[in-house]
């Protein structure tokens, strides 16, 4: 009988810059079995322009190892850093990403031209989708033609379009999607597949990226890449054998028979489609300047103000039935006015906050679902008891403080699996943005407590759940925990997600100007890890309102 399960505050700095491996781990320091690695996969992680500027506060956010940055250039490394809101106040998607399709011969520069764009756009949240990845999966006797290079890559058959269409439809919604790792020496796809998030900003690349009619109805803007056959072929030879293992007779047979054929019967014609043609490739810089000018003017028309919203929308209603606070004891009375006193001690406030967030905890497993369920006890008799339904229960934390609810899960709810979300304000924008994310494998069949200490607009809390209905878990499975919430946050969560249970020990009316809670708890990261206050002495989470 699987056991019920049995929590936190978005951070609110940035945490040191994740260093490069195989996959983000947690910290040493925290091994746990529920951490393992073979239980979740890394996502699209950031990593903070090189040569920015540290934050002054002292953190004590998770050192985390992850992937190899997906761009670096000359002078910093681009990836999926700091997500704006990419959905409305009421938690659907207002626009779709912009969707970029590069084209063009083999070896013609398709992965440069994407390089320069991406560098060029100054643009932190991209995906760069290669078509290389969608190969289709060769039969035992295609297999045999591709190890003496009579097996046609360059023909549109070699693809699986259902599959590009799917993932680029997935990904221009937002969501996370599963693509494929192939194996250009073994001509197959490996074991593992590589996972990515939705973005501002999607750039396609690849041969027959024009070849399918559905396919172009994807794509926002059409680019082909125009490059001299000859100096394509130089290319080529250089990279297969190079990287590919290939010998030079084997690359120009293949080039002879299949590659430039290819050209003239597929992918040449698809230049007409093009709504903008790069000759000589990454070398016109003119061409890629006038790209990127278009591209900022699209985005422009994308941009979405979440918080503002949320400060005036669906306010002054009855609170929601979703919602369920702790009732008010004594005990729990007595608590709140101990971890509210400015006076209190650290050590003082982080006991009685880990009794709260026992309580908290145990309190919302009563929303899980159980079923009857017989047992016999040592006496030979049975007992009708309950049992719990669900398949697995997985907690989710909003990085820094809510990772600080952890230990009441996992004391109450065994082999818990855990995985984490940081979530932090814009400076300039106010918007909370979607830094680094690790979700469990399968984490669409559990159900989950997502963790924050405190909700105050309900930005963070928001995005953490709209993330996790990306990643398809279903809303009616997700439990939002927090220690502390002000009434708005209850709103704007509820109006968003109405199947998405709030639980709470206690609820505020009221939020300030600068959206801290009042009365409020004060800056529960800082009092909890001890860590410098705000230079302003904003709440917690009105450095990244959650």
């Amino acid at each position: 009988m699987a056991a019920p399960p049995a929590s936190a505050d978005a951070p609110r700095s940035p945490p040191p810059p994740p260093a490069a491996g195989d996959g983000p781990d947690r910290p040493a320091d925290r091994s746990e079995p529920a951490r393992e690695d073979g239980n979740a996969e890394s996502l699209d992680r950031l990593l903070p322009p090189v040569g920015a500027r540290r934050s002054p506060r002292k953190r004590t956010t998770s050192q985390c190892k992850s992937e190899p940055p997906l761009l670096r250039t000359s002078k910093r490394t681009i990836y999926t850093a700091g997500r704006p809101p990419w959905y409305n106040e009421h938690g659907t998607q207002s626009k779709e990403a912009f969707a970029i399709g590069l084209g063009g011969g083999s070896a013609s520069g398709k992965t440069t031209v994407a390089r320069m764009i991406i560098e060029a756009l100054d643009v932190p949240w991209v995906v760069l989708l290669s078509m290389d990845s969608f190969y289709k999966v060769l039969t035992t006797q295609q297999q045999e033609q591709a190890a003496h290079n009579n097996f046609n890559f360059d023909h549109p058959d070699a693809f699986d379009f259902d599959l590009i269409v799917s993932t680029l439809k997935k990904l221009k919604q937002g969501k996370s999607v599963k693509v494929p790792v192939y194996d250009f020496t073994t001509h197959s796809r490996k074991k593992d597949w590589k996972t990515l998030y939705g973005a501002n900003v999607i750039i396609f690349e690849g041969i027959m990226a024009f070849a399918d009619k559905t396919l172009l109805e994807l794509l926002d803007m059409k680019i082909f890449v125009d490059t001299d056959s000859d100096i394509r072929l130089v290319r080529r030879l250089r990279r297969d054998i190079s990287e590919r293992g290939r010998d030079i007779e084997g690359v120009i047979k293949q080039y002879n028979k299949f590659v430039k054929p290819a050209f003239d019967q597929y992918i040449q014609p698809t230049m007409r489609v093009a709504d903008i043609v790069v000759p000589w490739g990454s070398g016109n810089t003119v061409a890629i300047d006038l790209i990127v000018q278009h591209m900022h003017s699209q985005l422009e028309e994308r941009e979405l103000s979440v918080r503002a919203a949320l400060a005036s929308a669906h306010q002054c209603h009855p609170l929601p039935r979703t919602l369920s606070v702790l009732k008010s004891t004594p005990q729990v009375r007595g608590m709140h006015t101990i971890i509210r006193d400015k006076e209190t001690s650290r050590d003082e406030f982080i006991f009685y906050s880990k009794r709260l967030m026992r309580l908290l905890i145990e309190h919302a497993l009563s929303f899980l679902p159980f079923q009857d369920c017989v047992v016999q006890t040592p006496q030979g008799q049975d007992y009708a008891g309950k049992c719990y339904a669900g398949k697995q229960i997985t907690g989710v934390s909003i990085l820094r403080a809510g990772e600080t609810m952890e230990p009441a899960l996992r004391a109450v709810c065994k082999d818990v699996r855990i995985g984490t979300i940081l979530i932090q304000t814009n400076q300039h924008t106010g918007e909370p943005e979607l830094h680094y994310l690790r979700l469990p494998k399968d984490i669409s069949d559990d159900h989950v407590i997502l963790m924050d200490c405190t909700v105050s607009t309900g930005a963070a809390a928001m995005m953490a759940v709209r993330v996790l209905l990306d990643h398809d878990v279903p809303e009616d499975k997700i439990f939002l925990l927090s220690l502390l919430m002000a009434e708005m946050g209850v709103h704007s969560v509820a109006y968003a997600f109405p199947r998405v249970r709030i639980i709470t020990t206690a609820v505020d009316k009221r939020v300030n100007d600068l959206f801290r809670i009042i009365p409020g708890i004060g800056n529960f990261g800082d009092r909890y890890f001890g860590t410098d206050a705000a230079p302003d002495g904003s709440d917690e989470e009105e450095a990244a309102p959650s």
